[in-house]
């Protein structure tokens, strides 16, 4: 079977998935490919919505919404019997926001008329400017198209010389899945999904403990902020090795065992029920056939890209994990809309500068713009202003005061350079930061815009004052 695209999308995730509406609705005749089948059904949505953002944040709220009911309500003046768990439903629950999900976008294609086909494509061959694509799966097919966007995203790093079993040694398709709660929970790397994990499964119950290389939490947040956060997450319970190098994982009866140095150099084994490796991901290239066009890697084995998304050959671009950037899902979105956007011939555009991060823990950790480390090796004179939650009134009756909002504010000319967050609903809290910072505003622009009164977003504009010495609130 051969049928003729303007553009093929390889990859369903938030950035193919993304990209084939933004072509399709920009009026090119578009088709997406992707292989993710969930019980034998189609599952478009790739890492995030299958295994990555939507399933986590759903466990997330779940085992939030437990550790409120079995130790939190009391302070609101709730009484309660006992409180149960039931990793069953939970996980039912997660599966079927995961599906919904999966189902939305199949619907968004059909909106937009977007062809879709579940397979693994990989590119067999170009002539006369024309690329042809292979499909294999249920039904194996090939086509032709002009435009190719490589959206195939990216897979967990392995640990060296230990695979992934998903029963014993995890990935965060099995850390996400577990059907109970393990006595024991090894972290390797506390980055955000290690961070993640880490909370959910000791909200449940689970003695975790995490491994971290470096010498701090979570390497590209402002110092302050990691700080904070390592304080509050220790406080609840976890334990948090920083500095410390794993020397050796070995799997075990029923377990798996790790050797490691601490951060004073002191060499500890221990065995732990199960193992989550959270050190990274790497891009996800596989039987793509990107030998058969020439279509080359960088130097990290990344799709070589330039600052518009384009690879070494005409007309074929690459977003997302694939490339060169933060692994984002709204970095790929991003991406994918500007590309088709170029496709079309229209200006299309990714401000790289403002691309929020979050962390969905408690308390929640987010961040836009350069950090306090960054601006003081680059040389640039700065203002801080800072705000602690503990100050606003909305956070007193969510009952949930930890952690603070510290702006950034160019010295001389006072332009947000910076924004960061650790407290309640900062993940929302953030996209204010964003905006400003995207329209270049002045810590005195946020400071002179009202806020409803009484709402964390409060803390934004007294964060904001402060820059300048002047909160109203402390």
């Amino acid at each position: 079977m051969s049928v003729d695209f303007d553009v093929a999308v390889i990859g369903g995730g938030p950035g193919g998935y993304i990209a084939a509406i933004r072509a399709a609705q920009l009026g090119m005749k578009t088709v997406c490919i992707d292989d993710w089948k969930t019980d034998g059904r189609p599952a478009p949505g790739g890492t995030c919505t299958n295994v990555g953002c939507i399933p986590s944040k759903a466990l997330l709220e779940s085992s939030s919404h437990y550790e409120l009911a079995k130790e939190g309500l009391g302070h609101f003046g709730v009484e309660i019997g006992n409180v149960g768990l039931d990793i069953a439903r939970m996980q039912a629950r997660r599966a079927s926001i995961v599906r919904q999900n999966n189902d939305g976008i199949a619907f968004l294609f059909r909106k937009n008329k977007v062809t879709f086909f579940n397979g693994t494509a990989s590119f067999a061959g170009c002539r006369n400017g024309e690329y042809r694509i292979s499909v294999t799966g249920d039904e194996s097919r090939q086509f032709t198209c002009t435009h190719v966007i490589v959206a195939t995203g990216s897979k967990p790093r392995a640990w060296p010389g230990v695979q992934f079993d998903e029963k014993y040694v995890l990935s965060n398709t099995g850390v996400l899945a577990m059907e109970s709660v393990p006595e024991s929970l090894a972290i390797i790397g506390a980055g955000v999904v290690g961070l993640e994990m880490g909370s959910v499964w000791r909200r449940l119950g689970s003695n975790v403990t995490l491994f971290e290389s470096q010498p701090a939490l979570l390497a590209g947040a402002d110092r302050q902020i990691a700080q904070e956060a390592q304080k509050q997450l220790t406080r609840q319970g976890l334990t948090i090795f920083t500095g410390a190098t794993v020397r050796q994982v070995r799997p075990v009866r029923g377990g798996v065992s790790i050797e490691y140095d601490d951060a004073r150099g002191q060499v500890t084994k221990a065995v732990f029920d199960k193992l989550l490796v959270s050190i990274g991901r790497v891009p996800y290239t596989d039987g793509l056939g990107m030998e058969n066009v020439g279509l080359k890697r960088d130097e990290r084995g990344f799709i070589a890209v330039d600052g518009l998304c384009r690879t070494n050959l005409k007309n074929v671009w690459a977003i997302g994990d694939v490339v060169r950037g933060p692994m984002l899902a709204h970095k790929a979105e991003e991406e994918g809309v500007a590309v088709a956007e170029r496709i079309a011939g229209k200006y299309g555009h990714v401000d790289y500068r403002t691309i929020p991060w979050v962390v969905y823990t408690h308390p929640e950790i987010a961040w836009a713009g350069r950090t306090e480390e960054e601006l003081a090796e680059k040389g640039i004179t700065y203002k801080s202003g800072v705000f602690p939650f503990m100050a606003n009134g909305r956070a007193r009756t969510m009952g949930t005061t930890e952690g603070f909002v510290k702006i950034l504010a160019d010295a001389k000319t006072d332009e947000v350079l910076g924004v960061h967050m650790i407290g309640p609903m900062v993940s929302e809290l953030i996209a204010e930061a964003v905006m400003a910072m995207t329209f270049k505003a002045s810590s005195e622009d946020i400071a002179r815009i009202c806020h409803a009164h009484p709402t964390l977003s409060e803390a934004v504009r007294e964060a904001a004052l402060a820059v300048d010495g002047r909160a109203l609130n402390m």
